[in-house]
């Protein structure tokens, strides 16, 4: 069953797990800036290390890690424990989506979260990993030559649907569909639209 009181249990932690945002804490109480209201006003790595880049350049690389990777280990403790209470596999997805849910519209920040990357692909890694590691490559490549974090982002995020359709072309293993894949994709999607309009206008930031 989808529904249990464990499984309740699992899907509010991962949903207020999600929600932590952690670079708007890490920019406030250790940068000493309010993320939200310089740079791009998202919480996450990137804007954190932009905004911090300012102040002090080694401080912004280091706490701009430290966002990165709270941001992809909070939806991953929550599957990890999951999986080891013997969850079912559409739990399993309706855990990783409802952490990055989290992140993007945390109750923590009025709803006002992330764009969803680092806690998708930390989810995705656990579910999917040969296609996360693909994505992973795709974006480092991506985001070597072209130096556009979101636009990196969108192109690993299209790399994974592809390949995942590749490797499970029957469906996702346990659930036998493709559905919240799909999901989790479209939130990060609409969450960078503002990214894309500037891309389109040639306005998007690069990061140097």
């Amino acid at each position: 069953m989808i529904l249990s009181n464990i499984n309740i249990e699992l899907y509010l932690s991962a949903y207020l797990i999600g929600g932590i945002p952690f670079g708007y804490l890490i920019g406030k109480y250790i940068g000493g800036v309010n993320v939200k209201e310089s740079g791009s006003g998202n919480i996450g790595a990137t804007n954190v290390l932009r905004v911090l880049k300012e102040k002090d350049p080694k401080l912004a690389k280091k706490l701009g890690a430290l966002t990165l990777f709270l941001d992809a280990i909070k939806g991953v403790v929550v599957l990890l424990v999951a999986m080891a209470l013997g969850a079912s596999q559409s739990v399993l997805w309706t855990v990783a989506l409802l952490a990055v849910i989290g992140h993007c519209f945390t109750p923590f920040l009025n709803f006002e979260g992330g764009k969803g990357v680092a806690t998708g692909f930390g989810v995705l890694l656990i579910l999917l990993p040969i296609p996360s590691l693909i994505a992973l490559a795709v974006w480092f490549l991506c985001a070597k030559f072209l130096k556009i974090s979101s636009l990196s982002s969108l192109i690993a995020l299209a790399s994974i649907l592809v390949v995942s359709y590749i490797i499970y072309p029957d469906g996702l293993p346990g659930i036998g569909g493709f559905a919240p894949l799909w999901i989790i994709a479209f939130i990060i999607f609409y969450k960078h639209i503002p990214n894309i309009v500037r891309l389109i206008k040639k306005e998007e930031a690069r990061v140097v």
